[in-house]
């Protein structure tokens, strides 16, 4: 499994000396940093021919970071302090390989199935994360695949969890899902549980929780999932006032495609973008190249 580098600061990183884009260790850091042990190293492209990119795919980002940042502008935030995760469920492997050439380092799967087809081999520049749900009969494959684990939302699943990163020899990198929209179709500990999970996590001995992740419900109007999203950073503010956890919960994983600029002002850190970058993008592993249905 390949390690979340986790901020140095109390909240979301900055972007400046020795700090790479969206946060990650950059050339000029420190050899303190640079070398940090629980951290990946800084991503290097694939070698991809450039031409196999499907254009539509290089518009669909350069639109999506555009967004980003005037969002992330309007609140006064520096938008390198947001990661964007390319939510790749309802793309073929072809497609998703060419990511790290398009400037994407990061990817999300739903499924530890699907993303079995996606991450072997592995795929040069490219960090996986586990946006959907975790059955903890899973939780090994889940290990050796993600770096991130966005939906822990059970002390079982810590449990489980902390088993296989001892059996790795490895910290396993989470954030615990809040159902903040309280909805009984998602999953995700309600926000009065969260300081009893955060206690079982602070136990675990080889899980690191990094901060939190939170869904908005399905709406036409992104301004409904404001006051959800708010309440997941009020949330991680207090865990970290109140010593929930023994070190500070930094990220904030919110936002998808109907909502992320909404999700973005209200201090995301990352935001998990399917439709928006993959819609309508001819699919090289699809048969006669049909574009992609995200």
């Amino acid at each position: 499994m390949r390690h979340f580098q986790p901020s140095r600061k109390n909240h979301a990183p900055r972007h400046g000396a020795g700090t790479g884009l969206f946060g990650w260790p950059g050339p000029d850091a420190p050899a303190s940093i640079r070398a940090f042990p629980t951290g990946p190293a800084a991503p290097t492209m694939a070698p991809i021919d450039p031409p196999a990119i499907p254009p539509l795919l290089l518009t669909r980002v350069g639109e999506v970071r555009a967004r980003i940042a005037a969002a992330a502008r309007r609140v006064g935030r520096d938008p390198a302090e947001v990661t964007l995760v390319a939510v790749t469920k309802t793309v073929s492997p072809a497609l998703a390989r060419l990511l790290p050439a398009a400037g994407v380092a990061d990817a999300g799967e739903n499924r530890v199935q699907e993303a079995e087809r996606k991450t072997v081999p592995p795929v040069p520049g490219l960090r996986w994360h586990l946006v959907g749900h975790l059955q903890t009969n899973k939780a090994r494959r889940a290990v050796e695949m993600f770096a991130l684990l966005h939906s822990v939302d059970s002390a079982r699943l810590v449990e489980a969890l902390d088993r296989c990163g001892g059996q790795r020899g490895v910290p396993v990198d989470v954030l615990l899902q809040v159902n903040i929209s309280a909805e009984d179709q998602k999953s995700g500990v309600g926000p009065e549980d969260l300081p009893r999970l955060l206690g079982a996590a602070a136990a675990a001995e080889h899980v690191r929780v990094h901060g939190l992740m939170g869904m908005g419900p399905l709406t036409g109007d992104p301004e409904a999932c404001r006051p959800l999203f708010r309440q997941l950073r009020v949330l991680r503010e207090r865990a970290n006032a109140e010593g929930w956890y023994p070190r500070p919960l930094t990220m904030l994983s919110m936002g998808m495609t109907n909502d992320f600029e909404v999700a973005v002002e209200e201090g995301a850190t990352l935001v998990r973008i399917g439709t928006a970058l993959f819609r309508g993008v001819p699919d090289p592993g699809l048969p006669g190249a049909e574009t992609a249905g995200a």
